[in-house]
């Protein structure tokens, strides 16, 4: 299975899938201390993600500003206020999982 084949989750109907998405959204802007780099080498995505995911399911804005709507904040801003540098280990952690998203 990949992130882009249809399961169960199709069959939730749009207001409860929209809900589930608004509170993970809210959940991650609360939860700033979980770092996007630490989030990609757990689940291989991050904020950006949801920003990317958002534009590719027709979101007019563009990058910036569907990082804003994630992040709650612009992206300069979050790197500046949030985001602390990547170590060593938390990159090659980020590649590996990243390899297990991609379907081949």
């Amino acid at each position: 299975m990949d992130t882009n084949s249809e399961n169960a989750v199709e069959l939730l109907g749009d207001a409860i899938a929209a809900a589930a998405f608004r509170r993970l959204v809210r959940h991650l802007q609360h939860r700033h201390d979980a770092q996007n780099i630490e989030l990609m080498g757990l689940a291989g995505f991050c904020r950006n993600c949801l920003a990317d995911w958002i534009r590719d399911a027709g979101f007019d804005g563009d990058k910036a500003a569907a990082r804003e709507l994630i992040h709650g904040m612009p992206m300069e801003e979050w790197k500046a206020t949030r985001q602390k540098p990547a170590t060593e280990e938390q990159l090659a952690a980020m590649e590996a999982s990243i390899a297990k998203n991609r379907v081949d």
